[in-house]
């Protein structure tokens, strides 16, 4: 087999990979040392605006460079970024459920697999939080693909809105950028009203909503129609933003310890501050956040922050089912230095190659579609199985003795 392409040098923005950097960090962080920080999940919040930055603009390019969008060419290529190096993690993540963890947890993490497999995890949680026997939400080693799956969602209903404004300012022959931010902003402030209301109401159901998240998608898209590039000039003012948006970023992730109300309007700040490292971009100055950012380790870790998301969970969560024994705080340390190799590793073996493709590894669409749906059957199919084994296994353990006894033929 060819050798994948020497690894692509990233062409997106410094500062938001260096705002990757911070997120996939405080998500670690969270993990392995909770008091460190507490709110680390808000890594997540920033990941969202940061998305729908992304995806927006890069939406609101094609527009106007074709004056159309194509959604089929814009769901293979987030297929192609998304789900490789996402089937992989959830293959091996299968493997070694079976091998290593007690037959008793196979109903509850297949049932998480299976849903994190067909992007629906955020509801089975929010559903499993309901449900008093489940409520307390045990970890598995896929908890984390709440957020991708809140992330795929809104990747299959965003292009379509744009598509809908579009629509509408051709028929109404009004400016496409006005109608298109009219119905983002829309959708967006509704989503941020029923965020509040429901965090109110029931904060857990509120925390894995797509339906409550989607503003923090939108104002990123917004951001990207309204200054899709940094503010030219004024290097001083944009250093003050930059360095103000990074505080109310870190800040709440080392202080925050009152989850009951978050999202809420708790998550305004670390989402205002996103936007703000965004607007300001990296100014030139001695004390700009430019030099922080553009660390060489800041960008290689906000390069491969995908997939150091998909893997580090796991690698938390099956180390104590492997060594017998809780993770110690040095053990910790060692786990995130093997994480940080197997993130590079995915990036390069996994991302890469099918994203960008070289030497005859970039799939035809059909190909790689059909080779995913065909690991995915089987991730699928395995979540479906291993319980009922599991299931008559444990009945059949716990038979009483004297019944084996009975049935047993007596000797003449």
């Amino acid at each position: 087999m060819a050798a994948p392409p020497p690894p692509a040098r990233s062409t997106a923005r410094p500062e938001i990979q260096a705002l990757r950097a911070v997120a996939v960090g405080a998500v670690l962080f969270h993990h392995g040392w909770p008091a460190v920080a507490p709110a680390g999940y808000m890594g997540v919040d920033v990941f969202f605006v940061v998305s729908g930055f992304l995806i927006t603009g890069l939406l609101m390019r094609e527009a106007e460079q074709r004056g159309s969008i194509s959604l089929r060419n814009f769901y293979m290529r987030r297929a192609r970024r998304i789900l490789p190096a996402a089937v992989a993690a959830l293959l091996v993540i299968s493997a070694m459920t079976l091998l290593f963890v007690p037959q008793r947890l196979w109903a509850t993490w297949f049932r998480e697999i299976v849903a994190s497999t067909l992007y629906y995890e955020n509801w089975q949680l929010a559903i499993d939080s309901q449900i008093p026997q489940r409520a307390d939400l045990e970890s598995t080693p896929v908890q984390h693909f709440w957020s991708l799956s809140v992330e795929e969602q809104f990747y299959l209903f965003w292009p379509l809105l744009i598509v809908v404004g579009l629509w509408i300012a051709t028929r109404r022959g009004s400016a496409s950028v006005g109608t298109v931010l009219a119905v983002l902003g829309a959708v967006t402030v509704a989503s941020f009203v029923h965020s509040l209301v429901l965090t109110a109401d029931d904060h857990n159901l509120a925390y894995f909503s797509t339906l409550s998240r989607t503003w923090e998608f939108g104002v990123g898209g917004i951001l990207a129609i309204v200054a899709s590039r940094p503010w030219p000039g004024n290097d001083r003012l944009r250093t003050a933003v930059s360095w103000i948006g990074l505080v109310l970023i870190v800040v709440p992730i080392v202080s925050f310890r009152t989850p009951e109300v978050f999202p809420g309007l708790v998550v305004l700040i670390p989402v205002v501050g996103t936007m703000a490292v965004i607007w300001a971009g990296m100014p030139a100055g001695p004390l700009s956040t430019a030099r922080l950012a553009g660390l060489r380790p800041v960008q290689w870790v906000g390069d491969v922050s995908y997939s150091l998301y998909l893997w580090h969970w796991p690698i938390f969560m099956f180390t104590p089912y492997i060594t017998g024994v809780p993770s110690p705080p040095w053990l910790m340390v060692l786990l995130v230095a093997f994480s940080l190799l197997v993130a590079g590793l995915s990036k390069r073996w996994i991302e890469d190659p099918f994203r960008h493709g070289a030497h005859g590894i970039r799939m035809r669409s059909r190909v790689l579609i059909g080779g995913l749906a065909a690991t995915i059957a089987v991730i699928v199919g395995a979540g479906l199985v291993a319980p009922s084994v599991a299931a008559e296994n444990m009945v059949a353990c716990e038979e009483p003795q004297g019944s084996r006894e009975a049935e047993r033929p007596r000797p003449d």
